[in-house]
């Protein structure tokens, strides 16, 4: 892995967890002491090498799990090291597959997007391969992105739509249940408490959407009487353009990884 920072520390402890892999076969450059500290607490075994070029050297399968700022320099650095076998795994928020391949100067490349909730197994990933990735490395990919939760084979054109709904969705989560929890201590709830029934009320409802296949509007619909105490909620919602806002978020984040994706080919040129 050529960066250890949060995403890498939730992929490798997700594959060591499951048996996917081990400890002692999983190499990381990453020059941040309390970003190892974190990986070689969660997935012992594991070794560091001082330089992108070493760590793509150390392995057939290199993940690439860097900040799209970083990209251009990482990938120049890793270039040398990379074996000729190699299939590389970008998780580069927007950097397409040909930005990478004129990069890396390969063209084994699968692109990943995935999000955090993998370092609970409960993650989403969505991938797309170059035809040059041989069959047998597509498979393991899809296994070990299996092993950390969902995945979904999407063409490249929708990377960055994906990105905007699922990588940068659980930070849009996270703060719904932060206003959740605001709403419940102003409603007169102790805040340990409010906090609690948000989280669980949150995973509670994705659970049941995900297990009864339903439509969202359907459960919502089922939970909502008339003149009762959610359409109350939800009328003052519709009012602020709730909604609304939470679809532009979305938008606004595949926008922000087309922008991100650009940056390093212009670095490059």
């Amino acid at each position: 892995m050529i960066g250890g920072g949060r995403m890498a520390l939730a992929l490798a402890e997700g594959f060591c967890r499951t048996g996917r892999t081990t400890g002692d076969r999983v190499t990381v450059c990453d020059p941040d002491s309390v970003a190892r500290e974190r990986l070689v607490t969660a997935v012992p075994g594991v070794r560091f090498v001082p330089t992108p070029a070493a760590a793509a050297a150390a392995a057939r399968i290199v993940f690439l799990v860097v900040k799209p700022q970083q990209a251009a320099e990482a990938c120049r650095e890793a270039r040398p090291g990379l074996r000729a076998d190699a299939t590389i795994v970008s998780i580069v928020a927007g950097l397409t597959t040909d930005s990478l391949g004129a990069l890396l100067g390969s063209r084994r490349i699968i692109r990943v997007m995935p999000n955090t909730p993998c370092l609970v197994g409960q993650g989403v990933s969505a991938w797309c391969a170059t035809p040059e990735v041989p069959a047998a490395d597509r498979h393991e990919i899809v296994r070990l992105l299996a092993s950390v939760g969902h995945v979904h084979e999407v063409d490249e054109s929708l990377m960055d739509a994906v990105t905007g709904l699922s990588g940068s969705g659980p930070g849009f989560v996270a703060r719904f249940v932060e206003a959740l929890t605001a709403g419940g201590v102003a409603a007169g709830l102790p805040p340990p408490l409010a906090l609690s029934l948000a989280v669980q009320t949150v995973a509670g409802t994705g659970a049941l959407l995900e297990r009864t296949g339903e439509d969202p509007a359907v459960v919502r619909a089922r939970v909502t009487s008339p003149g009762g105490t959610t359409l109350a909620g939800l009328a003052l919602m519709d009012a602020r353009g709730v909604p609304e806002a939470i679809t532009a978020a979305v938008v606004a984040a595949a926008a922000r990884a087309h922008e991100l994706g650009a940056a390093p080919r212009h670095a490059t040129a």
